[in-house]
């Protein structure tokens, strides 16, 4: 909290809202948190930084006893500046670093103008972030964060001393995780420091303790950067050392490789800073607009809506249909395309597709909510082209293809999929008379094969977290 989204928050959001879509798609009850990071050094060291250029606000008044502002004396535009100054400041000022660690520490035991800051920060920064993940077409069921375990947290740690699961080394409280049969050496998981502070496992053990109680759910999925494996890797065991998740209750890692620029390395703005996602959202909408407006004579509006939808889902694609552990260079270009392995080539397809139906409807004079009801006693004849086999063939691979994307939490399945079907559609297209077809049931098998693939090829985007647009 308390900054903007950049592109290293893409990946988790976007594969996680896919595995909830396919979880619920088969009936599970699936939570979603977005687990803010709402509680750490970074709030001590706003606090402290609103104090150096505000030291006239109420919050810093020893003797105030009145009622604290309902809305903030800031906004989130100034804490995006107040943040990132703070940090640095932080790094070359130990005074001010030993300041923000003491506001810190009264925040989390609760000194009230630390709490009522604390507030506006988090009321400003969740409207942010809803509105930002909203545009990725991304929503959570929870806003909860790391302060929300800190309440378990005390008892937590009691309980890792008195049942001598955890132990000192070198003033610190660590927990060994070492087991029989490790090809390596694991590290102690550090439950606290040696000045008392509490880490990231150790909140993130307090969120366990806190969700089993509330949900207490068969399986938990946890997305993040496949460069925190080891920190998953050590507060799982020191879970199931503790037994604070049962043994019958999954503990799940998906770890993801980076969104690199075409030198290799993770993506940086040209000053080396991070590159924020509304920025990269709005650039490649940019680019599909441009590339709209060349091909087609529509009003700005309409190629302005279209190039939100078909940008978001060029990015989107270009994402899933890596494996989630794989790094991926992020090149503008080929994600917008048209043709190949995108995003805009599947929602193309679907237009395509679409457009056949439309022009099929206008001359039964049928409503789109007729088609299922029209096609539900039309039977598919035998296939008389290849293409038309083939097609067949791929349609009748969807339940089996979705079963497995949703067993191996693999979406690039699905992208791999609805590629293929895509293919199969094009080369159908071109064999087959689809709506100019003299023999009646023959007609209406191909309109209905047509019709089954592009149900199926949205319902696979819609996994996916993608929309299609009526017209491209």
């Amino acid at each position: 909290v308390a900054k903007p989204l950049h592109i290293g928050h893409l990946r988790s959001a976007i594969i996680g809202e896919c595995l909830k879509r396919m979880g619920r798609f088969f009936g599970n009850e699936v939570i979603a948190d977005v687990h803010l990071g709402d509680w750490g050094l970074q709030m001590g060291l706003i606090i402290e930084e609103l104090r150096e250029r505000n030291p006239e606000l109420v919050y810093f008044k020893k003797d105030f006893d009145g009622e604290y502002p309902k809305e903030a004396t800031f906004t989130l535009n100034d804490l995006e500046e107040i943040y990132p100054a703070a940090s640095k400041k932080s790094k070359v000022d130990e005074d001010f670093k030993q300041r923000a660690q003491e506001a810190t520490l009264e925040l989390q035991k609760g000194y009230k103008p630390y709490r009522a800051i604390w507030q506006h920060i988090m009321d400003l920064s969740v409207e942010d972030l809803k509105k930002n993940y909203g545009s990725l077409l991304v929503d959570f069921d929870l806003w909860k964060g790391e302060s929300d375990a800190d309440p378990y947290i005390p008892d937590l740690i009691k309980d890792l001393e008195d049942r001598k699961i955890a132990r000192v080394s070198e003033g610190a409280l660590v927990v060994d995780i070492c087991v029989e049969g490790d090809k390596k050496e694991l590290p102690p998981c550090i439950i606290r420091k040696s000045d008392g502070a509490a880490l990231y496992a150790t909140s993130d053990l307090g969120t366990l303790v806190e969700r089993e109680k509330l949900y207490s759910p068969d399986e938990y999925i946890y997305i993040a950067d496949k460069r925190q494996e080891l920190h998953y890797t050590q507060f799982f065991r020191v879970a199931r050392i503790a037994g604070i998740v049962p043994n019958n209750h999954e503990l799940k890692y998906i770890g993801f490789g980076t969104i690199n620029g075409k030198d290799g390395k993770p993506l940086k703005t040209r000053d080396g800073g991070v590159v924020r996602l509304e920025a990269v959202i709005n650039d490649i909408a940019d680019e599909v607009f441009e590339k709209i407006k060349q091909s087609r004579d529509i009003s700005d509006e309409e190629a302005r809506n279209t190039a939100k939808i078909v940008g978001l889902a060029a990015i989107k694609y270009a994402d899933l249909s890596n494996q989630a552990a794989k790094d991926y260079i992020f090149d503008i270009d080929r994600f917008t395309s048209f043709k190949g392995n995108t995003g805009p080539y599947i929602q193309y397809t679907v237009v395509r597709i679409r457009s056949i139906l439309d022009k099929f409807l206008a001359e039964k004079g049928l409503t789109k909510d007729e088609l299922d009801s029209f096609f539900a006693d039309k039977k598919l004849v035998k296939a008389a082209t290849v293409s038309e086999r083939e097609l067949e063939l791929v349609i009748a691979k969807f339940s089996d293809m979705i079963s497995l994307a949703a067993a191996e939490y693999a979406p690039h399945k699905i992208c791999a999929y609805i590629y293929e079907a895509a293919n199969c559609f094009s080369a159908f297209y071109h064999e087959n008379h689809i709506l100019t077809e003299q023999d009646e049931a023959r007609k209406y098998s191909l309109l209905k094969l047509s019709y089954i693939t592009e149900k199926i090829i949205v319902r696979c985007l819609d996994l996916l977290g993608i929309d299609a647009p009526e017209r491209m």
